[in-house]
């Protein structure tokens, strides 16, 4: 029984260290367990997110909230641009390759290469990919793959509140730092 035991918790630990798109790791041991923790290029206190953020943006992007469905002025938005974090303003879509899903929330088919992370969330009691800010680990949504099978098959579900986009030939904001 107690070998069974073990074998599940090292199982659990290989698959979620194993789902880490990391560059940088930092290690914390205390009392037998190792926490993995990304170190992330723009990191910033609760309180510090919250004087930058609006209630839904801190909601969303920093509890991995979720805004309802159909209520994003990005969903209709079409035009050449680049969709960047609401966060710390990092470039993580291009809108050339956003589609309609009719689910009401913004999607895209991929993610600017080396942007987004992917991450395991299990808040609904089943596994789901969550796609994070790679810059600052803001929650932006989640993938799936119901996405247009003639590109990636890949649907980017993300919350449009966690997106700011700067139309094609307008200069990209500065990280916020």
């Amino acid at each position: 029984m107690i070998k069974n035991i073990l074998i599940a918790i090292m199982a659990i630990g290989f698959v979620s260290c194993g789902n880490n798109t990391s560059k940088e790791i930092a290690m914390n041991s205390s009392h037998d367990h190792m926490q993995q923790e990304k170190v992330y290029e723009v990191k910033k206190s609760n309180a510090e997110w919250k004087e930058v953020l609006t209630a839904s943006q801190y909601n969303v992007l920093r509890e991995a909230g979720t805004e309802r469905p159909h209520t994003s002025p990005l969903n209709k938005q079409y035009a050449p641009g680049t969709l960047v974090c609401g966060a710390c303003h990092a470039p993580v879509y291009d809108n050339a390759h956003k589609f309609d899903s009719g689910t009401g929330w913004p999607s895209y088919d991929r993610a600017i290469e080396g942007q987004v992370e992917r991450d395991t969330d299990y808040k609904i009691g089943y596994a789901r990919t969550e796609l994070k800010c790679n810059t600052c680990g803001s929650h932006l949504g989640h993938e799936f793959s119901d996405g247009p099978r003639k590109t990636t098959g890949k649907r980017h579900c993300i919350n449009g509140v966690a997106l700011d986009f700067i139309p094609q030939g307008q200069e990209l904001p500065p990280l916020r730092k």
